[in-house]
């Protein structure tokens, strides 16, 4: 069953989203997901410094 999360603090840096949310057992999350068809990258971060890394550093494979 998927997470249903509130994010917040939303930005996007190209075709990438960070957003921030708290987890199933309340911790805070930081979440890059792409935004672009088929690419299907999505993933989870302790500190906000790493999403926006991983956000500045993402090349799509499908193009």
């Amino acid at each position: 069953m998927p997470a249903n999360r509130r994010f917040r603090n939303v930005a996007r840096i190209g075709p990438v989203q960070v957003a921030t949310s708290y987890d199933n057992r309340g911790r805070e999350k930081h979440t890059a997901a792409c935004t672009a068809p088929r690419c299907g990258f999505s993933t989870d971060y302790d500190s906000r410094a790493a999403a926006e890394l991983a956000a500045r550093t993402h090349r799509c494979a499908v193009r």
